[in-house]
């Protein structure tokens, strides 16, 4: 399947062009091996609530993320759209673990 550049542009930027981006990693990253609540997001990266929060909206908007439940009962999972470009998000990753 061909690669989508906007979809590249759209993963880099999230991630790496803008403020907060290693943590909607982090983010991401654990919602990739288990979904789970904003709560539980909060005490698994060790991030404020709000923080948690303030991603969760950011990867939402951009449709990286879905929310499956309501209210306090909401779990979050990666989207399809995030699924299909996994191998950016990889790329992305192992640049930024290369950069340290």
């Amino acid at each position: 399947m061909p690669l989508d550049p906007y979809a590249k542009r759209l993963l880099w930027f999230v991630f790496m062009g803008s403020k907060g981006g290693l943590n909607r990693i982090r983010l991401v990253s654990a919602i990739r091996k288990n979904p789970l609540n904003a709560n539980q997001l909060a005490k698994e990266l060790d991030l404020d609530y709000k923080a948690i929060q303030h991603h969760i909206g950011v990867l939402e908007k951009n449709n990286l993320i879905t929310r499956i439940g309501d209210k306090y009962g909401v779990t979050f999972f990666i989207s399809t759209f995030l699924e299909v470009n996994l191998d950016v998000f990889d790329e992305i990753v192992t640049k930024l673990e290369k950069s340290k």
